[in-house]
């Protein structure tokens, strides 16, 4: 059956091949703690035409690669928004301008005084080397949460610099060597088309993309919603293309599109999945691209080229943000960050060798540098904090302690996070009424709802709510699940609600997880679960039923709130047994209580009579505190005071004795 598959669909094999190979490889780097990155760089290079050449569409699976790269710039657009971006402003023009051309600069003027070769190919390698990785860098600041921490988003700033700075890189690259045309007129239509699809951007999120997916969401479609999203993904790029910028620039953009409205999270959530499928491809494919015997002949050159990559584009990056006047941790973290050779530059290289700017040797010099710095990146990203730090407190032991901490602690405060905060999962009467209670009381917090309408009218009001589906992590984590000091589930899906406690509970272990569920019997498991406190729908109402009933029948409403304290706390099973009710009430017996008791029936002998003359504490070991009397309350009653038919006695003692006074009263 596989065959007659792979008869008819060749990249059927490749992708089996790919996918197998990748996860035995991830899977024994994962034993060692070692990033899956790596792993699907290893794979590629095993698989592909310089190694075992057992992938044949080589080509196909690079077209698959660029998916991952597009759905990686759109996931990354989601999570911004064009008010950030605006803030960012001043980093990516002036941070990324410095840069890339400080980098082309430098690397211009090392590679011509290596060799004999002229200046535009010099400057040709300076567009290579100038570019970083934006799938890798951005997939690892996610990954470690610190996409939204000062150097990461420096780092995306600079980023999206280059990614738009790699088309008139592109534009630039036949006019260098010779065969075309002005390169005023090109880069005239180029700013046109730019202008022309950030309007359509800036349009598109004001007006169309928030009443669509409004649209979308009403239908609670989930195969529509995602249908929607890849749509517009895909829509945008194209865009873009046509217009002679990049694929994944178009992603990006598109990503910010939807980010404007309340939609962004459940996008993200959705697309998730298919994202880290396609970016793995990107990676492999990667790998594909090394000639090991190159590699291994030319290793020592290769070497010491990769170490000056480091050095100098780490220096530059970091020297671009010093400029901007960040304080020295943020400075060290970005030149950490962007040191690698990036996928864009790939592309690029096509250009040059198709233009005769890039020899086959000199490429495979450029492709083993940058693998091999791709393969460096995590472990960079990884160690750059512990780095920084211990450089940092060197520095302050040499005299700079108060001028590098003081800059670190201004730097590293985030005014958006949440922290302590309330999580409302549902946005029901449950969850309105508790919102409103929250926000009374002064309590951060914030609401996750799947419905559009509700989530329309509460934005109307300026609820902190989020759309999204709760049994997705990512969902949870947009709200900083992890930071909330309470949270409270509020739907009324039982499933749903189950996988919500346990997703909940792996995120946020030390979070007091209240949970409204519908039925008594849902207890049990919602408890084992990780629920500290479950309250079901059922029980409330026959409480609120009872408690109207009792009341009717003129029970005092301490009383009252007495039963229903001891119902709630044993959770709601008092009234299952008579013998839990028994065993509770023993239990009790060496507790001092608060009781009332009705004078009436079996109570009149003692109507007629003053207290004085009744041994209430001697005899029966409870003291009057009070007597209710039609709608005045005597407090502290006098001694001589004549007790009457109708009269409520406030006891106090232990809940035995006031049990006993109470049977004697009926």
């Amino acid at each position: 059956m596989f065959t007659l598959l792979a008869m008819h669909l060749p990249l059927l094999n490749d992708i089996l091949i790919l996918l197998s190979f990748s996860v035995f490889i991830v899977l024994a780097l994962q034993r060692l703690r070692l990033p899956s990155i790596i792993g699907f760089l290893v794979t590629g290079a095993i698989i592909g035409p310089y190694g075992l050449s057992l992938v044949k569409a080589v080509e196909q699976v690079e077209l698959l690669s660029e998916v991952g790269v597009i759905l990686l710039l759109f996931v990354i657009g989601m999570e911004l928004s064009l008010r950030q971006i605006a803030d960012m402003k001043r980093t990516v023009l002036i941070g990324g301008g410095l840069q890339v051309g400080l980098t082309v600069s430098v690397a211009a003027a090392i590679y011509h005084a290596l060799g004999d070769t002229h200046w535009n190919e010099a400057v040709f390698a300076g567009f290579l080397f100038s570019l970083s990785s934006t799938a890798i860098v951005l997939k690892m600041l996610q990954d470690r949460n610190e996409l939204n921490m000062p150097h990461g988003r420096n780092a995306l700033s600079v980023l999206i610099f280059q990614d738009i700075i790699v088309v008139p890189m592109m534009l630039f690259t036949p006019i260098m060597a010779g065969d075309g045309g002005s390169v005023w007129s090109a880069a005239g239509g180029l700013v046109l088309k730019t202008a022309l699809v950030l309007l359509v951007t800036l349009l598109s999120a004001r007006y169309l993309v928030p009443r669509l997916f409004h649209a979308v969401a009403k239908t609670r479609s989930k195969e529509l919603f995602l249908l929607v999203t890849f749509t517009l993904c895909f829509a945008v790029a194209a865009l873009t293309s046509e217009a002679g910028l990049s694929l994944a620039l178009g992603a990006f953009l598109a990503g910010l599109i939807i980010s404007e409205s309340e939609y962004s999270h459940q996008a993200t959530s959705i697309i998730l999945p298919f994202r880290e499928l396609f970016t793995s491809f990107f990676f492999v494919s990667v790998g594909m691209l090394l000639d090991m015997e190159f590699f291994l002949t030319h290793l020592d050159d290769i070497l010491l080229l990769l170490l000056a990559v480091v050095l100098i584009k780490s220096f530059i990056a970091g020297a671009a943000m010093a400029i901007l006047g960040y304080p020295a941790r943020t400075v060290m973290l970005t030149g950490m960050v962007l040191f690698q050779v990036g996928e864009f530059a790939f592309i690029l290289s096509k250009t040059g060798i198709a233009h005769g700017l890039l020899s086959e040797a000199t490429n495979q010099y450029f492709l083993s540098v940058s693998i091999l710095s791709m393969v460096l990146t995590p472990f960079m990203i990884m160690g750059a904090e512990p780095l920084t730090r211990k450089v940092l407190g060197q520095l302050g032991r040499m005299g700079w302690h108060r001028e590098v901490w003081t800059a670190v602690e201004k730097e590293t405060t985030h005014p958006e996070a949440l922290q302590g905060h309330l999580v409302i999962i549902g946005y029901g009467m449950n969850g309105k009424n508790l919102s409103r209670a929250a926000r009374y009381s002064g309590i951060p917090y914030v609401v996750i709802e799947l419905d559009a309408e509700l989530v329309k009218r509460a934005k109307g009001h300026k609820v902190p709510i989020v759309y999204g589906d709760a049994t997705h992590v990512h969902i949870l984590e947009s709200v900083q699940i992890h930071e909330a000091r309470s949270v409270v589930i509020a739907i009324s899906d039982p499933r749903s609600t189950a996988n919500i406690v346990r997703e909940v509970r792996d995120l946020a272990p030390s979070a007091y997880l209240i949970v409204r569920t519908r039925y008594v019997k849902e207890i049990p498991e919602l408890k084992a679960l990780g629920a500290d406190e479950v309250i079901p729908e059922e029980f409330e109402t026959s409480i609120e039923i009872f408690a109207k009933v009792l009341d009717n029948f003129l029970v005092p409403d301490h009383e009252v709130d007495q039963l229903i304290g001891r119902i709630r706390s044993d959770n709601y099973e008092l009234f299952q047994s008579e013998k839990v009710r028994v065993r509770r009430v023993a239990g009790q017996q060496a507790n001092p209580n608060i009781g009332c008791v009705r004078l009436g029936g079996g109570g009149c002998r003692w109507c007629g009579r003053s207290l004085s003359t009744i041994p209430f504490n001697e005899k029966y070991g409870v003291r009057i505190l009070g007597i209710s009397r039609g709608d005045a309350m005597i407090e502290k009653p006098d001694p001589a005071e004549v007790l009457r038919p109708g009269d409520i006695l406030f006891l106090s003692g232990r809940q035995a004795d006031i049990e006993k006074v109470r049977e004697l009263a009926q």
